[in-house]
């Protein structure tokens, strides 16, 4: 299947207020984007994780009355949190407040920290977590497409459910984050419908190919999966503006080299040519879609020069 190339942008709701969060959502809508993305943390992911944050579903919602184009979605829902009963649940109020544009982000869950302080089951390995991810998949999937699901083994117990009512959407997508080339991309290849990973080109070549030895493992044909690509972006008309504005958004959220998460490879900074440069070597290689993460304050300069400088030269 050939995807028409979209742009989503993941607005970073720690060391944000509310109004920069509503006023970054309006103007993503306002300016083309096809989809806007909050995060599922209790505690800050980025820098020190005491910092201000605000609940991602509850944000999704907002945004949806607030906006009336793009998609909504969770960059990505910690799967650890919630029964999968539940997050079918949410899924499918979103996709009503919205009339129809939500998708739902999974993810096996990550932060040690945030689940030791809010008292959440973390699982005694990445490995258990992920087959906790593949469980609960496949159980949101059946719900979301309207059967009536029990389950009587594994971790999650499942009672004579119907989701009522069913989504807006015949087929409400699911986006599931992570690369790990074992289970994780496995667990992409059974049931995602878009993937999102972070990396160099031959990083993300890598995963694709081992992904597509996945599908054909599990019987699915790995067109069937949109790929997408996370990355972080500052346009200005030179490096040397880029970075100070990007250093500037670093210390607003107390992120240093000694507690960054952030990827130099999904770190762009610099002019509009050079974003297009990049934006094509991934999609030569299947990419047909960026995930722009805007750390607080969202750069409305950068958002405005994405939409009006690059989307119109990309082919």
């Amino acid at each position: 299947m050939t995807y028409p190339f979209e742009i989503g942008i993941a607005i970073w709701s720690q060391q944000a207020t509310w109004p920069q969060l509503s006023d970054a959502a309006r103007l993503s809508d306002q300016l083309g984007y096809e989809h806007i993305w909050s995060v599922d943390h209790w505690l800050a992911p980025h820098g020190e994780p005491d910092q201000p944050i605000l609940d991602g579903w509850l944000t999704l919602a907002a945004w949806a009355a607030q906006t009336s184009n793009v998609r909504l979605c969770l960059f990505v829902a910690a799967n650890t949190f919630r029964s999968p009963g539940h997050t079918a649940k949410l899924a499918t109020t979103l996709d009503h407040i919205s009339n129809g544009r939500a998708m739902l982000g999974l993810g096996a869950g990550w932060f040690t920290r945030e689940h030791e302080a809010y008292g959440v089951d973390f699982g005694a390995s990445p490995g258990e977590r992920i087959g906790w991810l593949d469980e609960s998949a496949g159980i949101i999937r059946r719900l979301l497409d309207g059967e009536r699901v029990t389950v009587t083994d594994g971790h999650y117990r499942i009672d004579d459910l119907e989701l009522l009512p069913r989504p807006i959407q015949a087929h409400l997508p699911m986006v599931i984050g992570g690369a790990g080339e074992k289970k994780t991309l496995r667990v992409v290849a059974k049931h995602a419908d878009v993937w999102n990973a972070f990396g160099s080109p031959e990083t993300i070549e890598r995963k694709i190919r081992i992904l597509g030895q996945h599908c054909q493992a599990v019987g699915r044909d790995l067109d069937e999966i949109r790929l997408t690509l996370g990355i972080q972006l500052i346009i200005r008309d030179t490096l040397a503006e880029a970075r100070a504005v990007h250093e500037a958004q670093l210390e607003h959220n107390l992120i240093t080299p000694d507690n960054t998460r952030i990827n130099p490879d999904a770190t762009w900074l610099g002019t509009a040519d050079d974003v297009i440069d990049r934006i094509r070597t991934y999609r030569a290689l299947g990419i047909s879609a960026l995930i722009v993460e805007m750390p607080a304050p969202a750069d409305h300069e950068t958002l405005r020069r994405l939409a009006e400088d690059v989307r119109p030269r990309l082919p």
